[in-house]
């Protein structure tokens, strides 16, 4: 079951804007940036929360974590290493295996309609029956994520869960809302 869009951070522009002289800022961004939106400090805890959940909804049911290339490679190296830490119930880390998929559905900056899944026949074959969570950093319009969900339903996993470090506010969603949302 998703989270509750109550559990989100809700990121309103307006609110959400610190002053650039409250951070240090590398020399070759002060042309580019004029303010922070959201603060490292707080993504990180955001993140460690998000495993915290993750940890106590799987209790110690093995999971293969499935980072979404290229872009979920950071969010996906920071939530593991906090899972790794959290404790589920049982005062137990959360048994799992890590595995990485490149997803493609862009040629230049135009959607094609199609997804190209970069694991092969024989490695999808290989998640029947287990619980699968991918990792992907944005949720733009969520047309990418519902089609490799729709490709992954052919193969019997046990289950699918997306971990989402921001769902974009976008006037062309699809509908879909990720399993574990930090931001939106």
């Amino acid at each position: 079951m998703p989270m509750d869009s109550s559990q989100w951070i809700d990121v309103v522009e307006d609110k959400f804007k610190y002053k650039l002289d409250h951070f240090v800022i590398p020399g070759h961004y002060t042309e580019d940036v004029e303010s922070i939106l959201i603060p490292h400090g707080l993504i990180m805890d955001r993140i460690a929360k998000l495993a915290q959940i993750i940890t106590s909804e799987y209790g110690s049911e093995r999971i293969v974590v499935c980072c979404v290339l290229k872009g979920g490679h950071q969010f996906f190296s920071d939530l593991v290493n906090y899972m790794k830490k959290a404790l589920n119930k049982e005062g137990k880390t959360l048994p799992m295996t890590l595995d990485f998929i490149r997803v493609k559905s862009y040629e230049n900056d135009k959607s094609t309609g199609n997804v190209h899944v970069s694991m092969t026949e024989k490695e999808l074959q290989e998640l029947k029956g287990k619980n699968l969570l991918l990792v992907e950093d944005i949720i733009d319009t969520g047309n990418t994520m519902k089609k490799l969900l729709e490709t992954l339903s052919n193969y019997e996993l046990k289950s699918v869960k997306v971990a989402s470090l921001l769902l974009k506010k976008t006037p062309l969603p699809c509908g879909y809302v990720p399993d574990y949302v930090g931001f939106a």
